[in-house]
């Protein structure tokens, strides 16, 4: 962010101070005197109770199942020593019960992290068990949820205005007839490095090891030449997945889903998550909100292109004319 910022920033006359050590804190002051903060790609434009609520997957998602918006919906379920804090029994064996109720495959996923960290589709209760187990490793508690099909989307909204939509695409590889799968995946970081794309294929991921199985391959496959490999059931940029821009085309319905949601949330700035089946430039057959963010990190996508890097330089000049404003 503070690389961005300091790129940008200028071109309106504002300054930009990053404590030098870590360079993740910083200061905006802009012409007029006033001055702003930001913190990673946290950046001080909406309030901080929406900001906090947007950020816990399940008290999002209460929410928004109360104004009467079609999320996937779910439970959390809480690791060992925080059922005992809360003296609570939704524990791991609660959540396979859970599970169990609504039918796999489930979604498992941590409540309040990002990037796609963490994310499972588990298609039985052994697999549940070890997705549980991996989560409660980086976050207390637990969110499973019923999977929904549907193309991945995220609607970018500033202030009743949709600013850009992409599709994320999970990471995957196309054969060319005598590469490994592994061999691929390396290529593929070649170039993301060559383009200073800061992603790290994740080539010890176990989800990506049991999406392999499932499809009865390993990384020592070779795939037939044009043949595509989904290696990831997420689609987050930031584990190795590609963007499409859909901003042009996307359907007036869902940019109007994705502002009320932004402006009912109590926030400004929002990514707005969505599953949507059908074709994106026409109504939806069936659309549900995975979630709602606050701070929607954008440096994958900018990473991603020359085109996505200008879209996003100037959503952020947007946003900064908008905070030097008000």
């Amino acid at each position: 962010m503070g690389k961005l910022l300091r790129k940008i920033a200028p071109k309106i006359g504002a300054k930009v101070l990053v404590e030098p050590e870590w360079g993740i804190v910083g200061q905006l002051t802009f012409k007029n005197g006033k001055r702003s903060y930001f913190r990673s790609n946290v950046i001080d434009i909406n309030p901080l109770g929406a900001s906090e609520i947007s950020r816990d997957k399940a008290y999002a998602d209460f929410f928004l199942r109360r104004l009467g918006y079609p999320t996937v919906g779910g439970k959390t379920f809480f690791s060992k020593d925080f059922c005992k804090v809360l003296t609570s029994k939704r524990n791991a064996s609660a959540a396979l019960a859970y599970a169990k109720k609504i039918g796999f495959p489930v979604i498992a996923k941590p409540n309040n992290q990002s990037h796609g960290r963490g994310v499972f589709l588990a298609e039985n209760a052994k697999q549940l068990r070890r997705a549980l187990n991996a989560i409660f490793k980086i976050d207390r508690i637990a969110l499973a949820q019923p999977f929904v099909s549907g193309d991945d989307y995220r609607v970018v909204v500033l202030d009743n205005e949709v600013i850009s939509a992409y599709q994320r695409v999970p990471l995957s590889v196309t054969g060319d007839g005598h590469s490994t799968i592994l061999q691929l995946l390396r290529k593929k970081q070649r170039a993301f490095d060559k383009i200073r794309r800061d992603t790290r294929v994740p080539l010890a991921d176990l989800r990506m090891l049991r999406k392999l199985r499932r499809q009865k391959l390993s990384l020592r496959s070779v795939p037939e030449k044009g043949t595509t490999i989904v290696l990831l059931d997420n689609a987050n940029l930031s584990s190795g997945g590609e963007s499409v821009d859909v901003t042009r085309i996307i359907h007036s319905s869902l940019k109007k889903l994705a502002i009320n949601i932004t402006k009912d949330m109590g926030l400004r700035l929002c990514g707005v998550d969505l599953l949507v089946t059908g074709n994106i430039s026409k109504k939806p057959k069936k659309v549900s909100i995975i979630e709602i963010n606050s701070a929607p990190g954008l440096d994958h996508y900018a990473q991603s292109g020359k085109a996505q890097e200008k879209i996003v330089e100037n959503l952020y000049m947007h946003v900064l004319k908008k905070m030097s404003r008000n």
